[in-house]
């Protein structure tokens, strides 16, 4: 009797160990899946304030000093052949968020009519906005990189 006592104490041990040990990893799995996503809506944040930046530039109103994007920061050459993976890549060890506009409605073909003899219609412009953000400024483990098509 005292044997079967003792093999279900074990038993009653080793169940609440393994319990513990779900409820810990459900704990980390929880914390990385709020990293993720306060890193994601940081990098949101970013390329909204790019968007917001991107038309003053082109309205021709004054950009906050603060802000991460300035006219002169707007690339405006199509064949220049940004990858957005790999600019991401070369912010994997930063904190601080970063911002890449293109304007690209000289690339897209379609905005303008082609009729001979008339002139061509001013393109809409289209921007390309890459936006990189972390979780945490201080100590990230999570980062994010958004890549739009923003036109106004």
């Amino acid at each position: 009797m005292l044997y079967v006592a003792l093999v279900m104490l074990i038993l009653l041990a080793l169940l609440g160990i393994a319990g513990m040990q779900v409820a810990g990893m459900q704990e980390k799995m929880a914390a990385n899946y709020r990293a993720a996503n306060r890193a994601f809506q940081n990098s949101e944040g970013v390329v909204r304030a790019a968007e917001r930046s991107v038309e003053q530039i082109t309205n021709r109103e004054s950009v906050s000093e603060g802000s991460l994007l300035q006219a002169g920061d707007v690339s405006r050459v199509c064949d220049d052949g940004f990858d957005p993976a790999s600019w991401a890549e070369d912010r994997r060890d930063e904190t601080a968020p970063a911002v890449n506009v293109r304007q690209i409605d000289s690339c897209v073909v379609g905005e303008s009519s082609l009729d001979m003899g008339r002139p061509l219609d001013d393109t809409t412009p289209i921007y390309q906005i890459t936006g990189f953000a972390t979780d945490d400024a201080d100590a990230s483990s999570s980062s994010v990189v958004i890549d739009t098509v923003f036109k106004l």
